[in-house]
């Protein structure tokens, strides 16, 4: 064993990761290969360095290649974009929330940014028109998406730059060193097109999970990495993430992904940020309920949204409920902690659901502003 690394906890208690030094060199190899790293670079690292992907994805093969590494106490959108200039930097990963943090500073249009060569994303789902603005902003700059977890050290699936639009929203096929596949709840590979749960085998994969041979045992079962995330594969290979098994939001009988909501949302002029999710309601069960930061100085209209919606989604997945806020919470990585949200929303829908009881899946009229 060479490392224990804790589960960002966004759904339950984290748990401690055992990673052998078999897992990380096989994973930094896989990095360096289909992330196209290479000794030049000079690769800046903002995220914590607990955190699996900015420790094992960015730090470790840089130190293995021997690159320029600079290192920032914490990830603050105008210190990132200054040290990206004044050092030359060319290569930066940061989460989703953190790029959209960077596109929405005033100092993104006036920083010389002319350096970045290579730029990654990962740790939580990017949404296709944040990737699209940030293509259209950085033209020069060639992308990659890293998708796996900290218990496979943690990079098992990548989305090249050549395929970035071409395929906008994947995870991109399998690594180097890394089987993936979609399988069912008995464990049984599923055709192509077809949704089931995300698993891998492979070298990276940690030795278990530290003090709790349950959850080991559960993780491993068939001999396979059990990621807890469903996706869709398609005939070229390629993963889609559909969500998390416990963010899947069932409501009035039908499942609901909330990524498939949040990109819609992310469609219409006015919103920052999203996040979906299910909250207890006593007619839908679960309600969709949308929880939206606005851009800086934007009027958002929730009518005007749920109109824009029901163009593009059908009717059950459209949120019930609209709430605006300012932030959202996230862990130090950057993670959307949908677990608080569920907790902080959990009484929102009481009595509301009875308004929706004739079955025409219209949303009540609530806009909450926090």
């Amino acid at each position: 064993m060479a490392q224990i690394l804790y589960t960002s906890g966004t759904e339950s208690r984290p748990k401690g990761v055992m990673l052998t030094h078999e897992s990380l060199i096989s994973q930094y190899v896989s990095c360096i290969v289909d992330g196209g790293m290479e000794s030049r670079d000079v690769v800046l690292h903002a995220l914590p360095l607990y955190h699996s992907a900015q420790l094992n994805c960015f730090l470790g093969p840089s130190v293995y290649l021997g690159c320029t590494g600079i290192i920032l106490e914490h990830a603050d959108a105008a210190t990132i974009l200054a040290t990206v200039e004044a050092e030359g930097v060319t290569q930066l990963f940061c989460p989703p929330t953190v790029w959209i943090s960077l596109l929405r500073h005033p100092d993104f249009g006036t920083r010389n940014l002319s350096t970045l060569e290579k730029c990654y994303y990962g740790a939580a789902i990017m949404p296709v028109e944040v990737l699209k603005e940030l293509s259209r902003r950085l033209p020069r700059v060639r992308f990659w998406n890293f998708y796996g977890q900290t218990e496979v050290a943690p990079l098992a699936t990548a989305l090249g730059p050549e395929d970035q639009l071409r395929k906008a929203g994947s995870a991109g096929r399998a690594t180097l060193n890394v089987e993936t596949r979609i399988v069912d709840d008995d464990g049984r590979e599923v055709p192509p097109g077809t949704i089931g749960e995300i698993v891998h085998r492979t070298p990276h994969a940690m030795l278990g999970y530290w003090r709790d041979d349950e959850k080991t045992a559960e993780a491993f079962r068939g001999g396979w990495f059990h990621s807890g995330d469903l996706g869709v594969m398609d005939e070229d290979g390629y993963l889609t993430v559909i969500d998390r098994k416990k963010d899947m939001i069932k409501t009035g009988g039908v499942n609901v992904a909330s990524r498939e909501v949040e990109e819609a949302i992310y469609q219409f002029e006015g919103v920052s940020e999203v996040a979906v999710i299910g909250v207890p309601d006593p007619y839908w069960i679960e309600a969709v309920t949308a929880v939206i930061v606005p851009k800086a100085g934007s009027s958002l209209d929730t009518r005007a949204l749920d109109a824009f919606l029901r163009e593009r989604l059908a009717a059950f997945k459209v949120p019930k409920h609209y709430v605006l806020v300012d932030s959202l919470p996230r862990n130090p990585s950057g993670k959307i902690l949908k677990r608080e949200l569920r907790e902080r929303f959990r009484d929102l829908a009481s009595g509301a659901g009875e308004a929706a009881a004739d079955g025409t899946g219209e949303r009540d009229d609530v806009d909450c502003t926090f």
